[in-house]
């Protein structure tokens, strides 16, 4: 506690006082209360008069100490206490105010340990949604490759049957074959679609064909879009861009999905969520996704992007979506950006931009007269026998074809001496993998591991990615195309 004058001097101070300021009272008596021994105020004769006049006055400032120490006081001054004194009360809150600091510290390191464990959790999950949706493709991918194989196969002999022996009743084949073949279609563009949302994460970059990705997405959508609003699709021409198409894809499926959730459902014919493609203005692609749903309210748009923001009910989101496609068109230098209106509807446009010339002049195949194709020695390994038989199907009588259930089997005969002009092996086998049997072959007989083309349901190990991103061997993607599969292996054997 300290007594000051009418003119603001110093006359008395308590022990305490005088400790905290390192002063005599001698020595304090010679100072103006607004020094507080050593921090000088400009205008202090005013900040003292306006002080007398309110009579009290309370705050907090820091003074610097004379041996080099910066103190938080609180202070509390009265006027007037008797004639000719006024009092201040004054409380060295250094260490309080140190103390509260640390608190926050840890109370905001508390609070970005819980949201990394948050972020942490949703990442687990989604990885092992992606390992089930990757396992689960594979396992529909090895029928299905049956399926489309054997109805091609017959579609090919009722072809030839016809044509030998014409007439009404082989024609009624035609209609049930074609449904068969177009419900095949279909299943196998769901497994498509679902492994291709089923490697976010993968690191592969190369030229994107932006509609084909975003006719994905809205494959994946469309069950969700379909009770809510009718979709309405404006495409403009649109260039490709470089990336990672299941990284795009997930952007595009989240916008199209919240699209969706923002419309009440029951209404589908008076709502809409169109989708417009065009070249923007730097020659690279824009997409927009415009829905007429009850839009953001103004307050919440510059928030849209922040991680774990979320305007829709609890349990309905975790407020990570936009904030993930935000990371993820940056990453491909591009942007995304949202306008809305309360009751009026969104609009989000991202822009990507143009894919660079280099890698535009990669992709343009310089054209090459083919060559006659001779009939040639094909090793077929896969442990479905459905499959082989498919696969031989395929082939037909072209080529000396040998077909075997493991891949130990196909190394034996390798050992033996024998030697093929393509050996088409399915990649993930039990025993012995198709990565292993290269392996072995690179060993072995480099030049019939060089011939190998992977048939793959869908590659959802770390190993098995890791190898196909980094092998320069050709692979065909189960349910394969049988055309595709002969012209592969022709064009091998020429």
């Amino acid at each position: 506690m300290v007594l000051a004058d009418d003119e603001g001097r110093y006359v008395e101070a308590n022990p305490a006082a005088l400790a905290m300021m390192n002063i005599t009272i001698e020595e304090l008596r010679q100072k103006h209360v607004l020094e507080f021994p050593t921090l000088v105020t400009e205008s202090a004769d005013a900040a003292w008069a306006a002080f007398l006049q309110a009579g009290v006055q309370s705050g907090e400032f820091e003074v610097l100490h004379p041996d080099g120490r910066v103190l938080v006081v609180e202070f509390r001054a009265v006027a007037h206490v008797m004639p000719g004194r006024h009092l201040s009360v004054l409380r060295d809150v250094t260490e309080r105010r140190r103390a509260e600091a640390t608190r926050e510290k840890l109370a905001a390191i508390e609070a970005e340990k819980i949201v990394m464990e948050k972020r942490l959790a949703i990442a687990d999950r989604m990885a092992s949604v992606g390992t089930l949706a990757a396992g689960i493709g594979h396992e529909i991918n090895n029928p299905l490759a049956v399926i489309i194989g054997n109805l091609e196969y017959l579609a090919r002999e009722i072809a030839a049957l016809k044509a030998a022996t014409p007439g009404p009743s082989l024609s009624a084949l035609d209609e049930p074959l074609d449904d068969a073949r177009t419900a095949a279609d279909r299943i196998r563009e769901v497994v498509r679609d679902l492994k291709l949302f089923s490697r976010p994460n993968e690191q592969r970059r190369g030229l994107i064909d932006v509609k084909g990705v975003l006719e994905s997405s809205l494959q994946m959508a469309s069950t969700e879009i379909r009770h809510r609003a009718r979709l309405v699709k404006d495409y403009g021409p649109t260039p490709q861009a470089y990336g990672n198409d299941a990284r795009l894809g997930q952007v595009f499926l989240n916008l199209v999905v919240n699209a969706a959730q923002a419309i009440a459902e029951g209404n589908a014919e008076k709502n809409e969520i169109r989708i417009l493609t065009y070249t923007g203005d730097d020659g690279g692609a824009v997409v927009e996704v415009v829905d007429t749903g009850a839009g953001i309210a103004a307050k919440d748009l510059p928030r849209v992007f922040e991680p774990f923001f979320t305007t829709k009910e609890i349990g309905m989101g975790t407020g990570l979506g936009l904030s993930i496609c935000q990371g993820i068109v940056h990453e491909m230098r591009g942007n995304i950006i949202v306008e809305s209106e309360l009751g009026r509807g969104t609009r989000f446009r991202v822009l990507l931009p143009p894919a660079p010339t280099d890698a535009l002049a990669s992709a343009v195949p310089g054209a090459q007269p083919a060559a006659p194709v001779r009939r040639g020695r094909i090793l077929v390994v896969d442990d479905e026998p459905m499959v082989l038989n498919a696969v031989l199907r395929s082939l037909g009588n072209a080529h000396d074809v040998k077909a075997v259930l493991t891949a130990r089997e196909a190394l034996r005969h390798i050992e033996d001496g024998e030697r093929y002009d393509v050996i088409v092996c399915d990649l993930m086998m039990p025993q012995m993998t198709g990565m292993e049997l290269h392996e072995e072959l690179s060993r072995l007989a480099p030049d019939q591991a060089e011939r190998m083309i992977f048939m793959t349901g869908g590659a959802f190990t770390p190993r098995a990615r890791t190898f196909l991103d980094s092998s320069s061997n050709q692979r065909v993607e189960k349910p394969f195309d049988s055309i595709h599969l002969r012209r592969l292996i022709d064009d091998r054997v020429r």
